[in-house]
């Protein structure tokens, strides 16, 4: 092989490490207008595990970390609930609520967080409703095997932190399917709205 196919393959392989690395660091998704931070939470409509209404105006009054999460077929959503444990007595004690919204019930989740004795609010978009109000609607996002129980669409892996305004002071959205904020940034963020 000559010395110049080499420096060439050489140049094209930094080139694409270059790129990959750019696109995980500025993500791979834009956070929708409608969540950025500094803006007041849309008011949305839910179901609770119950199948009552909720709404996100009822958040009002204190703080709040919302996570958007895939479903129980999502082995990083189950991972990331499983981690949030760990920060959840601390999160809640700050008097902040902890609302995981889901196209479908989390029942394997739901069992992790008993396991683990911390109570998360859970809230149905079943339809995508509010997936597709807040712009997270993730397309063709749920693997070929889950689609007859599922369906095709899902929502992207979100995380807020709302003050008691109701205004969004945190947003991160998921750069990859596989990440999820570390839950110790989430309670850094839930102590930051307490000091405005």
């Amino acid at each position: 092989m000559s010395t110049s196919l080499l420096i060439a393959i050489a140049v094209l392989v930094l080139i694409a490490v270059a790129t990959l690395v750019g696109l995980r660091r500025r993500g791979l998704r834009a956070t929708p207008p409608q969540l950025k931070t500094g803006s007041a939470l849309p008011d949305f409509h839910a179901a609770d595990e119950q199948g009552n209404p909720v709404r996100s105006t009822e958040l009002h009054g204190a703080p709040a970390v919302i996570l958007f999460v895939r479903g129980n077929w999502c082995p990083f959503c189950s991972r990331q609930v499983s981690n949030l444990t760990q920060h959840y007595r601390d999160i809640v004690d700050l008097g902040a609520r902890l609302i995981l919204i889901t196209p479908k019930p989390l029942e394997t989740t739901r069992r992790v967080a008993e396991f683990f004795k911390v109570e998360f609010d859970f809230w149905l978009d079943e339809h995508l409703t509010v997936t597709k109000q807040l712009g997270l609607l993730h397309e063709d996002g749920v693997p070929g095997d889950f689609n007859k129980e599922y369906g095709k669409d899902t929502v992207w892996p979100t995380a807020l932190v709302v003050d008691a305004a109701g205004i969004i002071r945190f947003t991160e959205l998921s750069r990859e399917i596989s990440d999820r904020p570390d839950p110790s940034v989430l309670l850094r963020e839930v102590r930051k709205t307490l000091k405005t």
